[in-house]
């Protein structure tokens, strides 16, 4: 039995919206092995200096999240365990002491597993090229709070970048509206 359906005598309506959006991404071309590996053969990068290749990557993601940080007087907070840890607990309490004007709210980092690729020979075919991999990747979280939506970006190297539009402010909205 639903909670409505218990307590439908005392309930005078129910309203009801999406808590979230995701929205995701990818780099076209780079969010498979093969097509990767077509990237490096075609910018003339040897298969087995992929690792080389995408540290720049990693570190201008990292740069970009540590200047974003910065610019609005925030530090990075690294999740050890992220299974033990709720990330919107922990936005919520810093929401209490900040309030909810709009801006970046909270940048997290957290080791995950994450879909990768590693460099692969073939020594039946002779051929070497990328191959599917799983590895802990270094993801990072931006909580920010839009005027009407707020927004939560999620992003790692190679494959993809997602943006969740948490509605935390639809529903006042959506009263005020009706009102």
């Amino acid at each position: 039995m639903l909670i409505t359906e218990r307590y439908k005598d005392q309930i005078h309506g129910v309203l009801s919206c999406y808590d979230r959006v995701v929205l995701r991404g990818t780099l076209p071309g780079w969010n498979y092995a093969q097509g990767m590996t077509s990237f490096l053969y075609a910018n003339q990068i040897r298969i087995f200096d992929y690792p080389s290749f995408a540290q720049p990557l990693r570190g201008e993601i990292r740069d970009n999240a540590e200047q974003l940080a910065a610019e609005n007087g925030l530090e990075i907070e690294h999740i050890r365990k992220i299974k033990a840890f709720r990330k919107e607990d922990r936005i919520q309490d810093i929401l209490k002491e900040r309030g909810t004007h709009p801006g970046l709210v909270h940048i997290f980092s957290a080791m995950e597993s994450c879909s990768s690729y590693k460099p692969w020979h073939d020594r039946g075919t002779g051929k070497t090229f990328l191959k599917h991999d799983t590895a802990k990747c270094l993801h990072y979280y931006f909580y920010f709070i839009d005027p009407e939506l707020g927004l939560s970006l999620q992003r790692h190297l190679p494959e993809y970048i997602q943006y969740v539009v948490v509605q935390l402010k639809k529903l006042p909205y959506i009263l005020n509206q009706d009102s």
